[in-house]
């Protein structure tokens, strides 16, 4: 029996939307399906240092694969912070597509 085998067996307690399955399935395989699949799963992979001050506000996808990424701050002191932080959020948004995903980072107040 392999481990995928095992978490197949877990149950949730409520039913759960179409989304919310795919995105367990999407976990337990390592595939990254969409945009989507990036505000399912933004504290995970900004972590707690980056998504403890912003939340993902909007995700545009370009005709070329990239997305637009537009944050919102959790107060607007931290804009200026996350200002300075733009790089390594496009690094961690990159690293989890595995490509150049990112063209363009704004942030909303």
């Amino acid at each position: 029996m392999s481990n995928h085998a095992k978490k197949f067996d877990e149950r949730k307690s409520s039913p759960q939307t179409i989304a919310g399955a795919l995105g367990g399935l999407i976990k337990i395989f390592g595939v990254r399906a969409s945009d989507s699949d990036l505000a399912n799963r933004w504290d995970e992979i900004m972590g707690r240092d980056i998504s403890s001050i912003a939340k993902l506000a909007a995700i545009k996808k370009n005709r070329d694969n990239t997305f637009n990424v537009v944050i919102r701050p959790a107060a607007p002191a931290h804009a200026l912070q996350l200002s300075y932080q733009s790089d390594e959020i496009i690094k961690r948004i990159n690293k989890y597509f595995g490509y150049d995903a990112v063209s363009k980072i704004s942030f909303r107040k």
